[in-house]
């Protein structure tokens, strides 16, 4: 497949603003380096007062317009009243949502949660987790969510982690506000990318996520609390674990500029 501007990229998140705090970098990398970049949020409905903030935080990153599956969140029935909340929603229902995105965007590199849920274990991030390892394999297979559209497999797919070692400064201050701070080994991550040079525009996408900001125990809020030095020595390195190999040598995630 010819990539003249480097491999696309969808990333699946299960709230608005994961997007930004996980993989605003690696998002504007791409983008910067001309690639599609994409994401998908499984929470809040499109009417919903976060979805603008989203927006606007896709807009930072280069990342195209929200694609909302609109469910539930475990833990705030205003994401999007009516509806079934992610964790409670069909799992086959789920990914065919999702099937649909990556068959409609056909990325190359799909990005995630990872299986413990994003450092504190949050229910809709390991849902979130699940329904993406199902619904990147179903992707490819045309007997599998036909009504989804033509199969599409991406090449890769990376969990987005947190390992011992790269927790640091983040321990402490989710700790502070009473959170559960669960890492995985540093010999999980296969892939650590310094976004250094696209800091700027991920600190934009999370100061867009306005509501979270202004709320004390999120972690928008306790970042923006913080001098910008500590804040930036915490989002200027981001840690993927490769799940799938894909069928292409080397490490696609990582950009050479």
């Amino acid at each position: 497949m010819n990539r003249p501007h480097g491999p696309s990229l969808l990333g699946v998140f299960a709230h608005p603003d994961d997007e930004s705090l996980l993989a605003g970098g690696v998002l504007a990398q791409h983008h910067a380096a001309g690639a599609r970049t994409a994401v998908v949020t499984a929470t809040w409905a499109p009417d919903s007062r976060r979805a603008p903030e989203l927006s606007h935080a896709l807009a930072a990153l280069g990342a195209g317009a929200p694609r909302l599956l609109g469910y539930n969140d475990a833990r705030n029935p205003e994401a999007a009243p009516g509806r079934p909340r992610l964790v409670d929603a069909p799992l086959d229902e789920a990914v065919s949502r999702l099937v649909a995105h990556i068959r409609d965007f056909r990325p190359d590199i799909v990005v995630g949660h990872d299986a413990l849920g994003q450092l504190t274990g949050h229910p809709d991030h390991v849902r979130t987790h699940q329904i993406t390892l199902l619904a990147v394999e179903a992707a490819g297979l045309a007997h599998l969510h036909p009504e989804a559209g033509p199969p599409w497999q991406p090449a890769a797919l990376y969990a987005a982690t947190h390992p011992e070692s790269g927790v640091g400064l983040l321990r402490p201050l989710l700790e502070g506000v009473g959170k559960t701070v669960l890492a995985v080994p540093d010999s999980y991550v296969t892939t650590r990318v310094d976004v250094t040079p696209w800091a700027d525009a991920k600190w934009a996408a999370i100061l867009a996520h306005r509501s979270e900001v202004a709320r004390e125990r999120p972690l928008p809020g306790i970042l923006a609390r913080l001098p910008e030095t500590d804040r930036k020595r915490i989002i200027q390195t981001e840690h993927f674990t490769r799940l799938t190999p894909g069928p292409a040598k080397g490490d696609p995630l990582r950009l050479t500029t």
